[in-house]
């Protein structure tokens, strides 16, 4: 594979002047790859202070396949459903040897994105590319897993999560959901965010690179800080919290921040709440 990253990160240095077809043919490869799951934006490395490691060339192909795709008519049913995209990004044809379940309903999943076997979509949902959904993982309704966006194994996204695409810049690290994490109805990750295994995260709860996460256990706190992305600890559970504002205007009229909280830390009652979705599977 280091030959195609080499070939990828020379075509994407060239910018507009790079030789089209030889940087199509560059992301037709590297679209495959990623759908199998044999290359990934973003992986486990023990060596590095986040646990991950970004491939920067990986990002680079991506972004090529954008740069040098064509918009053409994406139609099905001779016109009635009208689409437009880069012909570069097809939605992705799965087979029942692939064994994932897509429930009717308006799910995509785009090609360039892997989906494991066992993952459970409901409708709709929406997998971009490079994005890394790992076995036994359930998406619910209205669920977006973002471009480039890593999923463990045994996470629950619940209904209307958003999970952000983090494409840009190519050095960044994505959004990763580490293993057996519940992420609630209605929460946001976005910019970077790492929730470590088997955390929960409760209904509405927003995680983003500005934010301060404050936990009363252990009383500490947690934000990013320069290139270190916000972290949230393994086996935390994290609800929507309010943080009391001290200027004196803000004082008078009872103002106040949301802010996310770590409340406790998962034992074997949040286990038990946790694993009543394995009933719908």
């Amino acid at each position: 594979m280091s030959t195609l990253a080499e070939r990828i990160t020379t075509l994407f240095e060239q910018g507009s002047s790079a030789p089209r077809e030889d940087a199509r043919d560059a992301f037709l490869r590297l679209r495959d790859e990623l759908s199998l799951g044999s290359v990934r934006s973003a992986e486990p490395d023990a060596a590095s202070p986040t646990g991950w490691r970004v491939n920067v060339w990986v990002k680079q192909g991506i972004l090529l396949g954008f740069r040098f795709g064509d918009v053409v008519d994406m139609g099905v049913a001779k016109g009635r459903w009208q689409f437009f995209d880069k012909d570069t990004f097809p939605p992705q044809r799965l087979t029942l040897e692939k064994n994932v379940r897509v429930v009717p309903g308006g799910t995509s999943i785009r090609s360039g994105a892997f989906v494991a076997p066992g993952v459970v979509l409901m409708p709709p949902a929406y997998i971009n590319v490079g994005a890394y959904v790992d076995a036994a993982t359930l998406v619910d309704s209205h669920a977006l897993v973002g471009s480039c966006a890593q999923i463990g194994k045994r996470v629950h996204l619940s209904a209307a999560a958003q999970i952000g695409g983090v494409l840009e810049p190519v050095g960044a690290l994505p959004v990763i959901i580490e293993d057996d994490v519940l992420v609630g109805g209605n929460c946001g990750v976005y910019e970077g965010t790492i929730v470590g295994s088997r955390a929960v995260l409760g209904a509405g709860v927003i995680l983003t690179g500005s934010v301060t996460v404050y936990d009363v256990v252990k009383k500490t706190t947690y934000r990013r800080v320069g290139a270190d992305p916000l972290r949230i600890p393994e086996g935390a559970v994290v609800v929507p919290g309010a943080r009391r504002l001290l200027d004196s205007f803000a004082e008078k009229h009872g103002l106040s921040l949301y802010t996310p909280v770590i409340v406790k830390y998962r034992d074997d009652k949040t286990d038990a709440a946790a694993a009543l979705e394995d009933a719908l599977r």
